[in-house]
């Protein structure tokens, strides 16, 4: 994959700040995904711990799907956390001396994308648990939203949202097929 350039990043994230009502669409929907989506997550892990019923919460005797819907997604987000830590790869906002149209000042771990891996590996926590196959491929439809404005926005180049995507279904495939 090309590597995007100062002019490109200039240009897309130009278009944004250009107007206040552009640069409140992008970041609103930021907002708007991530936050539904962290709170879609909890009611998910709810759902499935009410659906083991009282007599799990007394023995621990839970379904194996509430603990991979609980330790895929999360043992997944301390590895690539850890990863992008190690890496500490520049964000386009410091490559290039630009303002990004999201207010962030974060210095270094942009790949992968922690938001694109998120949002993925939830995507596939539902399509694995949940009875309403529907939500987990909007999640992932959503998923390919908010990767699209990270990177408008210019916190984060195309290869960082790919591979966190790329990460995050990946952890969901292995940790909820495959294991």
């Amino acid at each position: 994959m090309q590597a995007m350039r100062k002019e490109t990043y200039q240009s897309i994230t130009g278009f944004f700040r250009s107007t206040p009502a552009r640069a409140r669409l992008v970041i609103g929907a930021n907002k708007a995904i991530t936050y539904a989506i962290y709170l879609a997550y909890p009611c998910l892990l709810a759902w499935l711990l009410l659906h083991n019923g009282i007599e799990a919460l007394i023995t621990g005797a839970f379904d194996p799907l509430l603990w991979k819907a609980f330790l895929v997604p999360a043992v997944s987000f301390v590895a690539v956390s850890l990863f992008r830590k190690a890496l500490n790869a520049p964000r386009p906002y410091e490559a290039f001396g630009l303002p990004p149209v999201i207010n962030k000042s974060t210095k270094g771990k942009s790949f992968p994308s922690r938001h694109a891996f998120s949002i993925f590996v939830i995507g596939m926590a539902f399509l694995a648990t949940c009875p309403l196959p529907w939500a987990g491929w909007l999640i992932l439809a959503l998923g390919i939203c908010l990767a699209t404005v990270r990177v408008l926005a210019g916190v984060h180049f195309p290869r960082d949202v790919v591979a966190g995507a790329l990460i995050g279904i990946s952890c969901g495939v292995l940790g909820f097929w495959v294991l």
